[in-house]
């Protein structure tokens, strides 16, 4: 299955969505490629549209890996074990975080520009991205959305590797992605368009769906 562009995906997504719009649920568009399929999800489900912000702990020296994420409100997901494999002190890995909440609050800033969050808690939750490739972007906020006090969390991606989608089932209550090819190497190659998604971009669609579904949350 081929996208013409990430409206094309958001369009076809939120066809296939379309069920859960009895749920009211909040969608959740990862920055910044994902806000545009993710703004047509929240279109055809009359639907609150937010970003979902996210940074990944990585280990100290070893940034690849993972040791969990951060996400707005204070929320923090730790892989105990990982910090225990990677024998990390407690300063350096004190010093990841600081570094990555400083870049969070920063997109945050930028993104939302005096808009607080849409709250999510006790709402189902769809998490959506413009494709997977590793899922480890996926994952960590489907996590940091559970832990915001999501009811549910639904993971919705037009494309994705049937590998990482049995993965991510693990951290969402459903995954759906319209394409699962088994020769998937990149996100892009799915798309005729895939040209980068600017922080303008992200900023006019949140403004956008904020004026079509009328639901608005002036920062304090």
């Amino acid at each position: 299955m081929i996208f013409t562009d990430r409206v094309d995906a958001g369009r076809r997504l939120g066809e296939a969505l379309r069920p859960l719009g009895d749920a009211e649920p909040v969608v959740l568009g990862l920055p910044r490629g994902g806000v545009p399929v993710a703004f047509e999800v929240a279109r055809t489900l009359h639907a609150p549209l937010d970003v979902i912000i996210v940074r990944k702990l990585g280990v100290p020296f070893h940034r690849e890996l993972g040791f969990g994420a951060i996400g707005e409100g204070d929320v923090r997901v730790v892989h105990e074990a990982i910090v225990r494999m990677s024998r990390a002190g407690q300063e350096d890995l004190a010093e990841v975080e600081r570094t990555e909440r400083e870049e969070l609050a920063r997109k945050a800033r930028r993104f939302r520009r005096g808009r607080s969050r849409v709250p999510v808690e006790g709402r189902t939750v769809i998490v959506v991205d413009d494709g997977i490739a590793t899922g480890a972007t996926a994952q960590a906020a489907c996590r940091v959305a559970r832990a915001q006090g999501a009811a549910r969390v639904v993971l919705a991606v037009p494309v994705a590797p049937p590998d990482a989608v049995t993965t991510l089932r693990e951290d969402a209550d459903e995954v759906v992605a319209l394409s699962t090819p088994s020769d998937f190497a990149a996100v892009g190659e799915w798309y005729e368009d895939f040209s980068q998604t600017t922080d303008d971009e992200v900023v006019d669609l949140l403004s956008r769906s904020t004026g079509e579904t009328g639901e608005a949350h002036p920062g304090k």
